[in-house]
């Protein structure tokens, strides 16, 4: 059967499959996924006890703030939704006009660097953490308005160093690589 013609109990459980896969993806997304309405997913999510997106990345953000070592809540650029100290974190910055350039509409780029550095930062199973080498490109731009997804993995360490590899998309489209060094100190 095609997923137009799935019926509601199916579209149903494969709603829920994929919100577990995934609980990022949108409504405008499954409606695509699924080929029907966006009212129709709304619907689906209310009696299934769903909550819209901006809820779902809030309640994943709340479970792993509190996991980081090396930075205050406030201190992340964009929201942590996943974290495995010393492994790899995921966040997201939705942006707007106030992050980009009024004429063009492209977020600053100090702000793309802003939330790579703070995953990278973040990811790190030490208390003091900085950056101590930086290998940045960014390869396609980020307009106002666009979700960026960051994902932060720690490629090795040795002694007190960090080798963290940051990679941002935009719709599935990389549009930042950062690779970082990072250096752990002990607290003052």
């Amino acid at each position: 059967m095609s997923k137009k013609g799935m019926s509601k109990k199916n579209r149903h459980s494969n709603l829920l499959e994929r919100i577990k896969l995934d609980p990022f993806l949108t409504d405008e997304e499954f409606s695509e996924l699924f080929q029907v309405s966006i009212q129709t997913i709304r619907l689906d999510r209310l009696e299934l006890g769903i909550p819209e997106l901006r809820e779902r990345i809030k309640n994943v953000a709340e479970n792993n703030h509190h996991k980081v070592k090396s930075l205050h809540d406030k201190e992340i650029v964009g929201e942590l939704v996943d974290l495995e100290l010393g492994k790899s974190g995921i966040s997201i910055l939705d942006t707007d006009d106030t992050l980009a350039f009024e004429k063009t509409n492209v977020v600053k780029g100090h702000h793309i660097f802003a939330q790579a550095e703070s995953l990278a930062i973040a990811v790190i199973d030490a208390s003091v953490a900085l950056i101590g080498v930086a290998n940045i490109k960014y390869k396609n731009p980020v307009f106002a308005g666009d979700k960026a997804i960051a994902k932060a993995e720690v490629i090795r360490t040795r002694g007190n160093k960090y080798f963290v590899w940051v990679f941002i998309k935009v719709r599935q489209v990389e549009v930042f690589r950062g690779k970082f060094i990072l250096v752990s100190f002990n607290e003052r």
